[in-house]
This record gives C-alpha cells, structure tokens and sequence, in this order.
C-alpha cells in the first residue's frame, strides 16, 4: 500500500469518526426548544409507524423507559397533539394517534427545520444540498431497518 492510499484511509477513518459525534450535533442544534424537540420526535414516530403505535412501543422506538414516553404522551394529549384509540385488531390495547393540529405541527417543524437546514448550508451549491438530504433521508431511512432487524434479533 503506497503512503498516499494509507493517508487517505486514516483520513476516511477520520471522518467516519466523527459520524456519531455529528449527529449529537445536529440534534442539538435543531431549531427547536428541547419541549419542541421531544414533541416532534414523538409526532414523527408515531407517523411513521408502520402499524399502530402504543406507549410502550413508542418507548421501544425512541429508545427511553415507558415513564418517560408516557409522560411526553399525557403532555401531547394535553396540548391536542394525540388522542388514544382503541387498537382495530385488538379492542383491549390503546394506541396513539396523530390529530389535526398533532399533523399540522409536525408539519410546522419539519418547515422550521428546512428553513434551517437552507440557512445552515448557504454555502453549498445547489446539488450538494439535495445530494445531502436525500443521503441524510436514505440513512434515516436505513437505520430504522436497522434498528428493526437489531430488536428482532433480541427477541
């Protein structure tokens, strides 16, 4: 291995180093308060569940204790964001569900964290912007699988 290769490879470790150390970033920096960010958190996994979402597996999701997702859920109810229903394949279990104004503040943050990400990454060229966020939307996308697969396995 010539030294050119061998400093690229150090400078690639590099990099991907910093990848969980970005991503703490990122979530800190959302434009946001922290009430906001639990609330959007909570209205996302619960949109994009595949199925019904209870407290328990909103939990699960989030990857806190029960109280902690129940509180943030009372919170949501409280403020109109949620409503529990009965399940459609099981009357006895209680699932949660996004209302209108739950919907429409998803929707308000995902406008505020696109203006955001527009403002943050002035500098880029147009393509680098979408090449980022489909990359960024991708990897969403794949470690929810991941996470999926890796909680099927401790079953």
């Amino acid at each position: 291995m010539s030294s050119a290769s061998s400093s690229e490879q150090r400078s690639d470790d590099r990099a991907l180093d910093q990848i969980g150390p970005a991503l703490s970033r990122l979530r800190r920096r959302a434009p946001a308060s922290g009430k906001d960010l639990s609330r959007n958190l909570v209205l996302n996994v619960i949109a994009d569940a595949p199925g019904e979402t209870t407290v328990g597996g909103l939990a699960a999701e989030m990857g806190v204790a029960q109280p902690v997702a129940s509180r943030t859920v009372a919170a949501c109810i409280e403020d109109g964001l949620l409503r529990r229903a009965a399940s459609q394949s099981d009357g006895r279990r209680t699932v949660l569900e996004l209302t209108e104004h739950g919907e429409a503040e998803r929707n308000r943050f995902a406008a505020e964290q696109r203006t955001a990400f527009l403002e943050i990454t002035t500098a880029w060229t147009p393509e680098e912007r979408i090449q980022f966020a489909r990359l960024l939307a991708r990897y969403g996308t794949d470690a929810t699988a991941w996470s999926r697969r890796q909680a099927t396995s401790r079953d």
